[in-house]
């Protein structure tokens, strides 16, 4: 088993941070494992993107998802560490308790490493909070249609009190901001809360003033398989979509009970992830 290196475009959009195959007996496989920063993790599987897909608890934190990837190959994806590894047959079949028994065999090569990571604010790990000048892409991020177009976002740590955003969600501490500039004079803010093992927890929540974003109310859906309804919620009128009830993930649309904001609130995958521990987050939201 070789690293070899990405064969994707050069505009350094496409670049894996890490690669690798691993082949024999007429069968081969690639993992790639990367931050993920285009937009919210989606689902946890951003290359299952259309895809029917069900999640196995790796062990009693994370969860991978099983489907199939851009390509048409059975594929897998899963976040541990706080990157992203996708997993895709590239020839012969193997079963789902084989590459089940090879995420669980994934291990840090360098536990500084991920301390590093862990300890690292979103602001300060995305290419794109990084260099805000840069090529933007266009991505799906949740079960409801919300798609970013060119915009300017000034990220930052602190002093977000003032803006009206919590401070922490569900147990979940504020990680990172963003001031979202689109043009019409168009605005969002977007936070990140996150924690548990290595910070892999997260909840991303996006508002705007009623009209003032990118944001549509109602939202349309995403073409990504799911569950979705309309709920009454304590006070507020929700539009939920989700994969699995225990493990997530989850996305609402809402506006909150004052009409002062419009909001989406979406959830990373993982045990304990699920329908009631989102809810209970949604509820913090409405006080």
């Amino acid at each position: 088993m070789e690293p070899i290196e990405d064969r994707g475009p050069r505009d350094g959009n496409y670049l894996s941070s890490y690669r690798f195959e691993i082949s024999g007996n007429d069968r081969k496989l690639r993992i790639k494992e990367f931050y993920y920063d285009w937009a919210f993790p989606a689902f946890d599987q951003p290359c299952l993107w259309k895809s029917h897909t069900h999640a196995v608890p790796i062990d009693d934190t994370h969860v991978v998802w099983f489907g199939i990837d851009y390509l048409g190959n059975q594929a897998a994806s899963a976040r541990m560490g706080r990157t992203t590894i996708e997993l895709s047959v590239l020839e012969g079949t193997f079963t789902e308790l084989e590459l089940l028994a090879l995420y669980q065999a994934l291990h840090p090569a360098d536990t500084g490493v991920v301390n590093a990571i862990a300890a690292t604010p979103h602001a300060q790990l995305s290419y794109w909070a990084r260099h805000a000048d840069a090529a933007q892409l266009v991505v799906p991020i949740g079960f409801w249609t919300f798609r970013r177009g060119a915009h300017q976002a000034k990220w930052s740590t602190s002093g977000w009190e003032d803006q009206g955003i919590p401070v922490a969600i569900a147990g979940l501490d504020l990680d990172s901001a963003a001031h979202i500039q689109l043009d019409d004079n168009r605005a969002e803010i977007e936070a990140i809360y996150d924690g548990g093992r290595d910070r892999g927890v997260e909840l991303r929540l996006i508002v705007q003033r009623p009209g003032k974003g990118g944001l549509r109310i109602p939202a349309d859906p995403e073409p990504h398989p799911g569950q979705r309804e309309q709920i009454r919620h304590g006070d507020l009128d929700i539009q939920l979509g989700w994969i699995d009830e225990r493990y997530g993930p989850f996305q609402a649309v809402f506006t909150t009970a004052n009409q002062a904001w419009e909001a989406t609130l979406l959830s990373s995958a993982g045990v304990g992830l699920g329908r009631d521990w989102f809810l209970a987050a949604l509820d913090e939201l409405a006080r």
